[in-house]
């Protein structure tokens, strides 16, 4: 076996051609290689090359201030972005925006099956995930402005059944971030915060013919590597970078965390309560939704205030959670260190997560409420002047057992308060979220009814569900006023289920007290 090449970054960076396509691997704020980005940049900016790049990636990368993604974000640079989740580079997204790039935005979860697809030379990614969302032909197909003409999704008809067929393409380049190397190009990723993508995304470029870039901590001796750690086999490696101290930081700008890879666990305080808010109704409502022994995702926002009830509650060990990064079970994190989790029980392959998201395997997912519309669909993708992308909302969404959607009525200055068991609005918001019609749709609500999927929308003051004819209100706040409160906020007027009475049924007053509800998971 010959031993790998060992290049500077500069060296590597000489490596992309004008026109190539280049895959990146990193989730969010981990696990980016910034040595190789950061090289590739500074030579765009002294030479004006590699011009007309395709970009390529699944999870967003970057913290929203030049790294990650925004190493791209020039005009010329790039000519094509193909990506599942756009809000973690704001540079890329406005070149987006403003039509000066061709831009894609494609499940995030599809994307990371793209690369064993590309790696393996089958005909492209077909699957049910994207029908009917802002992914599908008829609503897009991706595309995020008027110049981005090629169509990358088309729909198919197999067996009787109509799936969506994501073309695959060769990958030039892929630049990848390792923990340690060994002389022969073998690449460990067990200081990361899981394996993600790696050995895919290697093989896909590998097997495209293309060029293999790894940026690691260290090198070691050869062969002195435990094999069952190797992720990235020397065979798919072309080059290696040392990256510096700083670039080689678990999640960017944090220090290397042992609790975060399994090295070890940390004793985890009781989490603290949290102050009776619109959040802490909402995430109170929702917990209600928890079945038992629950396989769970919870999303950013509202629903992560879940995690909190049910700590409150006694009843955390009732659910397991999970993140599309790998980890299953233990204390998601977020902000920065977003994907990973301390004291995981389990911490799998990015794409291979998927596989049990798109299959079916959640229970549960707890998702945030933004745009929605009478039939039910959502967007949380793409706001006027803002992309944010889909990242797994799509995936996840699509094909949860239940889906439960968690956010305040409306946004942009929304105050409230409880008082004696009943909700108060003290200040209402600027912006409604229930509108006519969604800009983006990333969830459909049509294909939730089509497959039956269990669907509710949980406010502060009000529950609606799902139903065929469409948003209906089920529950509704003590204190609260139909209309002036609930009906007037709305672009439009949902379907009301009335009870035998004549009334709507009340939200369970427990949730608006201060002390706890007593909640059990039976």
């Amino acid at each position: 076996m010959k031993k790998v090449s060992i290049i500077s970054a500069e060296e590597a960076a000489l490596k992309v051609q004008d026109g190539d396509t280049i895959a990146t691997g990193g989730f969010v704020s981990c696990a980016c290689p910034e040595t190789l980005s950061k090289a590739l940049e500074n030579r765009f900016l002294e030479t004006g090359h590699p011009k007309d790049l395709t970009l390529f990636f699944a999870a967003g990368q970057g913290h929203r201030d030049g790294t990650g993604g925004d190493h791209y974000g020039h005009e010329g640079m790039v000519k094509r972005v193909i990506g599942g989740h756009w809000d973690r580079a704001p540079r890329l997204g406005e070149l987006a925006l403003n039509n000066k790039i061709e831009a894609y935005n494609l499940p995030q979860g599809v994307i990371s099956h793209m690369y064993r697809d590309i790696a393996a030379h089958n005909i492209g990614t077909i699957t049910h995930v994207g029908l009917k969302t802002f992914a599908d032909p008829r609503n897009g197909g991706g595309k995020l402005n008027d110049v981005t003409k090629e169509d990358l999704v088309k729909i198919v008809n197999i067996e009787g059944q109509e799936r969506l067929l994501y073309k695959g393409f060769p990958i030039n380049v892929v630049f990848l971030r390792a923990s340690y190397c060994d002389e022969y190009g073998n690449c460990t990723v067990h200081r990361e915060i899981g394996p993600l993508d790696v050995t895919a995304m290697a093989q896909a470029c590998k097997n495209s013919g293309g060029k293999v870039i790894v940026q690691v901590e260290k090198i070691v001796q050869g062969g002195s590597l435990d094999p069952k750690l190797v992720a990235i086999p020397g065979i798919y490696v072309d080059s290696v970078v040392v990256g510096t101290e700083e670039e080689n930081m678990q999640c960017l700008g944090m220090p290397y965390d042992g609790a975060l890879t399994g090295e070890f666990r940390i004793p985890v305080d009781a989490i603290p309560p949290i102050p009776m808010d619109a959040k802490k109704i909402i995430a109170r409502r929702a917990a209600m939704e928890l079945p038992k022994d629950a396989i769970v995702n919870l999303g950013t926002g509202a629903p992560e205030k879940i995690a909190n009830v049910a700590a409150e509650e006694g009843i955390s060990d009732k659910m397991t959670l999970t993140v599309e990064a790998g980890s299953i079970a233990g204390v998601p994190y977020g902000g920065t260190q977003f994907g990973a989790a301390a004291n995981a029980q389990c911490i799998i392959p990015h794409n291979v997560q998927f596989d049990f998201y798109q299959g079916g395997g959640l229970d549960v997912a707890f998702l945030g409420l933004a745009e929605t519309a009478p039939n039910g669909d959502l967007n949380v993708s793409k706001f006027g002047t803002r992309l944010a992308g889909a990242g797994g909302f799509i995936d996840i969404t699509q094909n949860a057992k239940k889906v439960v959607y968690c956010g305040t009525f409306t946004a942009k200055g929304l105050k409230t308060e409880c008082k004696d068991g009943k909700l108060v609005i003290t200040q209402e918001g600027a912006k409604k979220k229930f509108v006519k019609q969604v800009e983006h749709i990333t969830f459909s609500g049509d294909y939730a009814n089509e497959v039956h999927q269990p669907v509710l929308y949980i406010t502060e003051r009000c529950v609606f569900e799902l139903r065929p004819e469409g948003i209906t209100l089920i529950e509704i706040a003590p204190g609260i006023d139909l209309q002036t409160q609930i009906l007037d906020q709305m672009e439009f007027e949902p379907k009301i289920a009335y009870q035998a009475d004549g009334t709507i049924k009340l939200m369970d007053e427990r949730i608006f007290h201060e002390e706890l509800m007593g909640l059990t998971i039976e």
